[in-house]
C-alpha cells in the first residue's frame, strides 16, 4: 500500500482510572471531529479491566448477572460506543479509538474495517505472529474482520460507529492476559446466553515473545507507513465534553432488575 499525505494526531493519553471514561472520550471525540473542533485522530491508550457491553447486551433478560459476574472477576462493566456483543478490556491490552471525518461515513463502512484489519493484522506479522484477518468459529463478539492467530484464537477485534460527517473505528488488541478474558467471559457469556468457545481466546504474547510497548509501536509503525502522524494531545473542550457524558456510559442497572 501506498503512503498517504493525510494527516492523522496519534494520542497515547490515557484515562484508567474511570472506566467509563475512555468510552466517553471516543464518543466526544466523534462529535467533536464530525464538526472540525478536533483533527482525524488515533488513540491507543491502555485500559482499565472492563467489560464493554453491547446494545443487544443490556436488553438480555439476566444482564443483571453478567454486569455481576463482571465485578466478581474485578472488572468494571461499560456500555460500548460501538455495536457487537461484550468485550473486555484490561491493562494488558491496547485500546484503539480511529475516529475519521468523512461527509458519507456509511459509504465507506466496510473499506474502513477492512483497512484497520489490515493494519492490525500486518502490525501483528511485525512482531512474528502469523496474523490472518477473519473470525474464529467460536470467538466471543463474533466478527468478519477481527484478527486471529493462526486461524485459532481471536488476537483483536473491532466494531464502527457513524454520525453525520464522521465514523470512530474502535477495538482491542490483546497482547497477553488472555487468560483473564477467559475467566470473566465465561460466566458473563452464559449469563448473555451466549454460546462460544474459550479456547478462541488468545494473545501475542500466547504467540511470541512480545513487550507490551513494542506491541503499541508496531501499530504505530503500521499506521506511519500509510499516514502522516503526529503526536498530539486532546483539547480541553473534549475532555470536558466527555466528562459530561461519562455517566451514559456506566452500565448501571435499572432499579427493576
Amino acid at each position: 500500500m501506498t503512503t498517504s499525505t493525510r494527516r492523522i494526531t496519534l494520542n497515547t493519553q490515557n484515562f484508567d482510572q474511570r472506566p467509563a471514561l475512555d468510552t466517553a472520550i471516543s464518543r466526544a471525540m466523534l462529535q467533536q471531529v464530525a464538526c472540525g473542533a478536533e483533527p482525524e485522530t488515533l488513540r491507543l491508550f491502555r485500559p482499565a479491566a472492563v467489560v464493554a457491553f453491547g446494545p443487544q447486551d443490556l436488553r438480555a433478560p439476566r444482564f443483571a448477572d453478567a454486569v455481576e459476574a463482571s465485578h466478581r472477576h474485578g472488572f468494571g462493566a461499560v456500555n460500548r460506543l460501538a455495536g457487537g456483543r461484550a468485550a473486555v478490556f484490561h491493562e494488558d491490552t491496547i485500546g484503539f479509538a480511529w475516529t475519521i471525518r468523512d461527509d458519507a461515513p456509511r459509504d465507506h463502512v466496510i473499506e474502513r474495517f477492512e483497512e484497520i484489519a489490515d493494519i492490525m493484522a500486518k502490525a501483528l506479522l511485525r512482531l512474528g505472529v502469523d496474523a490472518r484477518v477473519g473470525e474464529v468459529a467460536g470467538e466471543y463478539c463474533p466478527g468478519a474482520y477481527s484478527v486471529n492467530a493462526r486461524g485459532a484464537t481471536k488476537l483483536m477485534g473491532v466494531g464502527q460507529r457513524t454520525i453525520l460527517k464522521a465514523a470512530h473505528v474502535g477495538g482491542v488488541v490483546v497482547v497477553g492476559g488472555s487468560d483473564r478474558i477467559r475467566g470473566v467471559l465465561v460466566p458473563v457469556y452464559d449469563a448473555l446466553d451466549l454460546h462460544w468457545n474459550p479456547d478462541t481466546t488468545g494473545s501475542v504474547q500466547d504467540e511470541a515473545s512480545v513487550a507490551y510497548l513494542d506491541a503499541q509501536q508496531a501499530i504505530v509503525d503500521e499506521f506511519a507507513s500509510r499516514y502522516e502522524l503526529a503526536e498530539g494531545t486532546l483539547a480541553r473542550d473534549t475532555v470536558a465534553l466527555a466528562e459530561e457524558l461519562e455517566p451514559e456510559h456506566l452500565a448501571v442497572l435499572s432499579p427493576s432488575r
